[in-house]
Order: C-alpha cells, then structure tokens, then sequence
C-alpha cells in the first residue's frame, strides 16, 4: 500500500482524492498549504504528492524540486485549474511525474498513480549495492552536481552516446573523464578530439588517419583518433563546431563504427563509446540549420546539463578549500587559511566563467599572498571585488526605492476622476513592455491594480497578460490569491481556478 499526500487548498479537492486514492487501496493524507505540505512530506514517507499550483502562499510549481529533495524523494504530480503549456514545461523541467488538469476523471488519476507506484516498484527492485564513484576534480555535494552525478552513475552501467552541456567552464571533461574512468572502458583510451582545433586541411586525416602517400607528406600510414579509441571512449570536445562536411561524415561512423582512412582501399572497424560536450544551444543551431538533427538524435540518447556555478553556490565554498589545498601543495607552500570575508566575496560573485574561472582567481590570489598564511577579500582581483560591492550598494539603494513605475502604470488605468478607463484605452497601456513587479507594492495596490485589469479587459486573460507581462499561471495564482474573479468581484465560491 503507498502513502499519497495531495497539497491543496480546495478542501472539496482533497475530499475528491483522498476518496480515489483509498477506494483504490492506497493511503490518503491532505495538507492545504505549501508550508505545511513541505513540512509534512519532510517528517513522514510518502510515494507520490499531488500538488496543486496555485497555493496560498506560493506556486507548487516552484516547490517541485524541494519536494523531490526530501528523504522519500516521491514523486510529483501537478493537478491545475489554470493549465497552461508553460505551466506544463516548467513542471517537466522541475522533475514533475504528470501534470494533470481540473476537472479529473477517476481514470485520469488512477491511470498515472499506478504508473508511478509501478515505476518505483521496479526501480526498488532494480537497485544495485552503492558503489563509490570516480570522481577526480569534481568537486560539490549540492543537488545540482548530485543529479548530475547521478546520471552519470547509471550512464557508466551501458555504453549508450552521452551529452554533456554546459556553459564555458563548468567541467564537462572533468564528467567525461569520470565517465570513462567508472565504465567498463575504463582500461581503454580516453581520446580527446578538441572539434574547434582540428586543423581545417587535416581533420578528415586527423580523425581517421591516412593511408601513406594520401596527399604530400604522408610518408607512412598514421592512425586518426577515432581508431586510437578503440575499445575506450572517444571525447568530442565542443561538438557544435564540427562543420557540415564532417558531420555528414561523423553521422555514418556512429552507426556503423567504421570508417575508412584518408586514402585507405578498405574500410576499418573501431568499437568506440561516444561521449559529446558542448556550451552551445544544438537545439538552436537545427532550427538554424547549422547541425544536423540526424547527429543531434544520436549525441543525446543521454543528456547531462551541467549547471552554472552561480546556481549551486553552496558549493563553492568546499570547491575553494579542495583548490586552495592542491595549488599551495604545487607550490610547495603550507596550506593557506580563508577569512570569512574571503569566502563571503566568492560567494557573492556570478562566475561568469564557472569553475574554471574561480580556479583561474584561486591560483592567482595564492600567488599574490604567497607567504602570508590567510587569503583576504585584498589577494582578489580588483574586478571581482568592485563588482561584489556595487551589487551590495545597488541592492540597498533598490530595497529603499519606490516603485514609482508601478504606480505609474495603475494610474493609467484610471481617469482624472478615479473611474475606469474604457477599453478604448487599452491599445496605450499595451504598448507599455512591462508592468513592473508587484512584490513590494502594498497589498491594497496589488488588488486595486488586478481588479482594474479584469475589468479593463472584461476577463480576457491572453490580453491581461500581455498588458501585465505576467504569465498565465502567475496571473492565476494571484487572482486566487487576491480572490478576484476574471471580472473583478468576489470569487469566493469559484471552483478550479488554481
């Protein structure tokens, strides 16, 4: 028997699950807020969450990865009034099961309860004893870099392609590299193929060798990359700049593993593992056709993205310390100190180059200190200190400033007298490209300001949002928040806006 919470704030809603749930033998609990529901699914074990998107006090859809991240780790299914497509893809994205839209059938609940119920089953089953993983040079235990090398883990069990993307330094052959090192190739070549180096009168010759006498020079046949990753991983390394002729070539080697040397009579195997990298959109490149979707398909049978630093900074201090310690060993120098102020800059800044660059900064800030024994905010570059403290005086001046811009706006829905404006109006607010945010303004504006858009546009959400900027979801979860109906009075006893 599982255990199903269902969050939501619709006690009419939770009645209707709770009934489903345990008319089909499951256990049935509710929560009717965020807070709670997260609290909850905190202390006890349960197999899956309904959640609702519009809450009280928040937006299921930005609680789905803290859902996923406590100790049962169940999964999530997303139940809304208010379904949208981009609702539905940030609820994919953010690790959501489904995402099922009010009204619901009994059918529309059972059908993918018992999917995910069997799912889990199997993958219970399907456990392997942990095993310690390879991980040289990766550094983090944040649940960024823990899903990642969580992929990694079941990529190193098979042989299928893997995709590794990424901003510029964030460390996508340091995950090749490991992905070798804890596969079953891991006695084989790691061979390195840098796309955006091969030189341009070479590439053919330096990716699949020559026979001798194939063009001036060859004076003794030489064997390409491809072949020197045979029975080992070939590493494409920035992959989006192969040019068309080679991934034309490249889409038949990857299907057959055979290819044949510049000049060669006869064709020749290799038995490689393909593991592709990239900081580029491929995605985008196909609609622009400047890679080939038929190469795309066959890169990504496994995806890793890897994240930006700036988005699992709760690593950065572990990050610094291993670093810190392995450039003074080099130098032979004694281990270095780090002043909470020191560590608190590196925490702030963006990292617009990742890991690599905060290694880069490192390096330089021990050789600046060189024989003091602790690094201080002054060993870093004078660049990452200035933009640190203008970040800090821009976010004071900005918490202390009026939204003068939003106050603008709601005047625009209203004439000289107070009244409405007519929807003749409407057209002049458009051409306005954003409403502003309403997070700081009082929560009398924020009503005045919704009730005067529903009544402005006669309930037309499409236009509502184009007016506010908001999306349709945000503008819903607000709605219900402020219990505006979509014309502006009471909507107390509405049902499914959430």
């Amino acid at each position: 028997m599982a255990n199903v919470l269902i969050i939501d704030d619709d006690s009419v809603i939770c009645e209707i699950l709770c009934n489903l749930v345990q008319r089909i033998g499951h256990h049935a609990s509710c929560e009717y807020t965020l807070r709670d529901g997260l609290d909850c699914v905190s202390k006890e074990k349960f197999d899956v969450v309904f959640l609702d998107v519009g809450m009280p006090d928040g937006n299921g859809l930005q609680s789905i990865s803290n859902i996923r991240a406590t100790p049962s780790k169940p999964e999530v299914i997303i139940i809304t009034g208010a379904g949208d497509p981009d609702g539905a893809e940030m609820a994919i994205k953010n690790g959501a099961w489904d995402y099922l839209q009010k009204p619901f059938s009994l059918n529309d609940i059972t059908l993918p309860l018992t999917r995910v119920l069997q799912y889990r089953d199997n993958l219970e089953a399907s456990l392997a004893p942990a095993v310690v993983l390879k991980r040289e040079g990766i550094i983090g235990s944040g649940k960024e870099i823990h899903e990642c090398l969580t992929i990694l883990a079941q990529a190193s069990r098979n042989d299928a392609n893997v995709l590794i993307t990424g901003e510029t330094g964030t460390g996508k052959e340091l995950f090749a590299r490991a992905l070798h090192a804890n596969s079953k190739r891991s006695n084989g070549n790691f061979v390195v193929v840098d796309c955006a180096a091969l030189p341009e009168s070479l590439k053919e010759s330096a990716l699949f060798g020559h026979a001798k006498g194939a063009f001036t020079g060859a004076d003794n046949a030489a064997e390409g990359l491809v072949k020197q990753a045979d029975g080992g991983t070939l590493f494409l390394d920035e992959v989006g700049e192969l040019n068309p002729t080679l991934q034309k070539v490249f889409l038949r080697v990857l299907q057959e593993k055979r290819f044949r040397p510049v000049g060669g009579k006869s064709e020749i195997k290799s038995d490689f593992r393909l593991v592709a990298a990239t900081n580029r959109n491929l995605e985008t490149m196909v609609k622009n056709n400047q890679f080939r979707n038929d190469i795309l398909y066959r890169l990504k049978t496994i995806t890793i993205e890897l994240p930006a630093l700036r988005s699992h900074a709760e690593d950065i201090n572990e990050i610094v310390l291993f670093h810190i310690k392995r450039i003074c060993i080099g130098l032979s120098l004694e281990v270095k100190g780090c002043s909470p102020d020191f560590m608190s800059t590196l925490s702030r800044y963006k990292w617009p180059g990742n890991i690599r660059e905060l290694v880069n900064t490192l390096e330089g800030s021990v050789s600046k200190a060189y024989d003091e024994p602790i690094l201080f905010p002054k060993h870093l570059p004078e660049t990452i200190r200035v933009h640190v403290i203008r970040s800090s005086v821009d976010l004071k001046i900005n918490k202390n400033k009026p939204d003068h811009h939003a106050y603008f706006v709601q005047k625009s829905l209203e004439k000289s007298d107070g009244s409405t404006s007519d929807n003749h109006d409407i057209a002049k607010v458009m051409s306005l490209k954003t409403m502003g945010s309403r997070e700081d303004a009082l929560e009398e504006a924020d009503i005045r300001y919704l009730k005067n858009l529903m009544m402005l546009t006669q309930g037309n959400i499409k236009q509502s949002c184009q007016i506010s900027g908001l999306g349709r979801t945000r503008l819903y979860t607000l709605l219900k928040k402020y219990n505006i109906s979509r014309f502006g009075w009471s909507s107390e006893n509405s049902l499914g806006m959430s």
